[in-house]
C-alpha cells in the first residue's frame, strides 16, 4: 500500500482530497462527472489500474445515496437498455485496461475526458427519435470507456440529455444510468483482479469526503441549482480535462 501513502507528507494529498471533494459534489448535483475528476489525478500517483478501482469502490456507496430518487423518476423503458449493454461492454472496457500501458493509459484517460466533456459541452443532441439500437450503442460505448478508464458516464448522459424533459426529469435519468455504469465495473474489476486490497483500504477512507460532498451536491440542486447546473459542471470539467491532460503528458515525457 505504498502508493497513496507515499503523498502523505507532501501537498499532493491535499490534491486527492479536493479533487473526491468535487468529484461528489458533481455527482450528487448533476448526477455525474466524478469519475472525469477522480480518475485523471489519481492516476498521475497510483497509476489508471489502481485509480480505476479506487475510483469504483468510492463511489458505490454514494449510488445509494442517489438511488431513491433515480428509482422514482427515472424512465425505465430508457434505462434499462442502456444498463444491460453497459454490463455485458465493461469487461472488455477492462481487458484494454489491464493490458495496455500505464503510462500510455494515463494520456488515453486525460484525452477520453478531454474529448467526452466536449461532446457534453458543445450541446450535441440526437436528431429524431431515440430508438433501441442508439440506447444499445451509447450503453456499448459508455461500458467500453468505463471498463477501460472508469469514466464511462458522458457517453450515456450524452443521450440522456438528448432527450426532452425538464432538468428533474433528466437528472434523475442521469442518475439510473450512472448506477449502472457504476455497478457495472465491479464484476470486470473484481474478473481482472483489480478489487486489490489497497483499492478497498483507499476507497474507504476516501468514501466519507465524497460521501459528504455528494450530499451537499444533492442539497445545493434541490434549492435551485437545476436552473444552471450544466454550464457550472461543464465549465468545472473542461479546467480539470485540460490540466489533467498538461501534467499526464509531462509525466509521460519525464518518466
Amino acid at each position: 500500500m505504498p502508493e497513496l501513502l507515499a503523498i502523505a507528507g507532501d501537498g499532493r494529498v491535499w490534491l486527492v482530497v479536493a479533487a473526491v471533494a468535487l468529484a461528489g459534489f458533481l455527482r450528487g448535483f448533476v448526477g455525474f462527472g466524478a469519475a472525469l475528476i477522480t480518475v485523471p489525478v489519481m492516476s498521475l500517483i497510483v497509476g489508471p489500474q489502481l485509480a480505476v478501482a479506487i475510483s469504483t469502490v468510492m463511489g458505490l456507496p454514494a449510488i445509494f445515496q442517489l438511488l431513491p430518487e433515480a428509482v422514482r423518476r427515472a424512465e425505465r423503458s430508457f434505462v434499462v437498455p442502456v444498463g444491460l449493454a453497459a454490463f455485458l461492454a465493461t469487461p472488455v472496457g477492462t481487458w484494454f485496461l489491464v493490458v495496455v500501458d500505464p503510462a500510455a493509459m494515463k494520456i488515453a484517460i486525460s484525452l477520453l475526458v478531454l474529448g467526452m466533456v466536449a461532446i457534453l459541452a458543445s450541446g450535441w443532441r440526437l436528431e429524431g427519435q431515440i430508438g433501441l439500437g442508439k440506447l444499445i450503442a451509447a450503453g456499448v460505448t459508455g461500458g467500453l470507456v468505463q471498463g477501460s478508464a472508469g469514466i464511462g458516464g458522458p457517453p450515456v448522459v450524452a443521450v440522456a440529455l438528448s432527450r426532452p424533459g425538464d432538468p428533474t426529469q433528466q437528472r434523475a435519468n442521469v442518475l439510473g444510468l450512472m448506477t449502472a455504469v457504476a455497478l457495472s465495473s465491479v464484476p470486470a474489476l473484481a474478473l481482472y483482479g483489480l478489487l486489490t486490497r489497497s483499492a478497498l483500504i483507499y476507497g474507504a477512507l476516501l468514501f466519507p469526503v465524497y460521501s459528504l460532498a455528494t450530499a451537499f451536491g444533492a442539497r445545493y440542486f434541490a434549492l435551485g441549482g437545476q436552473a444552471h447546473y450544466r454550464k457550472a459542471a461543464m465549465g468545472v470539467l473542461i479546467l480539470v480535462a485540460l490540466g489533467t491532460l498538461v501534467l499526464a503528458v509531462r509525466s509521460y515525457l519525464t518518466g
